[in-house]
């Protein structure tokens, strides 16, 4: 049965009278300035819920989202919010984090027509387009699970070389970014091992992450 507005109010009252029995001082605790160590950059998915697979709690993790996790230059949303984590709120770790059962990174892998978001989703087809030789490589039923991995590890390749991150590792900020990826069907979040402290770090980090896509063992991955 779908929820009206006036429900989610509802839970949303049980949830906080629930909260303050179980947690006493919870809410006062987030009224502190946030203070969190993580950035998680993930698809805007409702089924990908950050805090809730990372037990984390809210003031913990500085999440951004957007149709496929995607990270480029233009976008300044998304650079603007790793600037902000970067430089005031001094986070440690930045999670690129794709899904298994994408649906932007289905539709660019068939080259699917939608609409204005095609403009968006051109960025994961010129991540399909770049790997096309290892897509090809791979059964047709795995070739989706591998674009995701590869995006993640595209994305965290973009944030490496945002101005942001050039300007934080030539200073001495310690900061390092991750490409993950986290299954629907199991609930298990997979380390692409591309964990990148500094520029130097990037290529063969890279190289070595896109060796382990190739040869990732593969099952049921909706």
């Amino acid at each position: 049965m779908s929820k009206t507005p006036a429900d989610l109010f509802a839970h949303n009252r049980a949830w906080a009278a629930q909260m303050e029995r179980e947690r006493p001082g919870f809410f006062s605790a987030l009224r502190a300035q946030q203070q969190p160590k993580y950035m998680w950059i993930g698809c805007s998915d409702s089924r990908v819920p950050a805090n809730q697979i990372t037990g984390l709690d809210p003031g913990e993790v500085f999440v951004h989202r957007n149709v496929a996790n995607i990270v480029v230059p233009s976008d300044l949303n998304v650079l603007s919010t790793v600037q902000f984590a970067v430089e005031r709120l001094k986070v440690e770790h930045i999670m690129v984090v794709g899904h298994y059962g994408c649906s932007g990174v289905q539709a660019a892998l068939e080259g699917a027509r939608i609409g204005l978001a095609d403009n968006w989703l051109r960025h994961i087809m010129d991540v399909r387009d770049r790997h096309r030789a290892l897509l090809d490589s791979l059964p047709e039923q795995h070739r989706h699970d591998a674009l995701v991995e590869l995006n993640a590890i595209e994305q965290v390749v973009n944030v490496a070389q945002t101005t942001v991150m050039l300007d934080a590792w030539s200073r001495g900020q310690k900061v390092t970014l991750h490409g993950w990826v986290f299954g629907l069907h199991d609930g298990l979040l997979q380390d692409l091992k591309i964990n990148v402290d500094s520029t130097e770090a990037l290529e063969e980090t890279y190289r070595q992450a896109l060796a382990g896509v190739a040869v990732m063992p593969r099952g049921l991955s909706l």
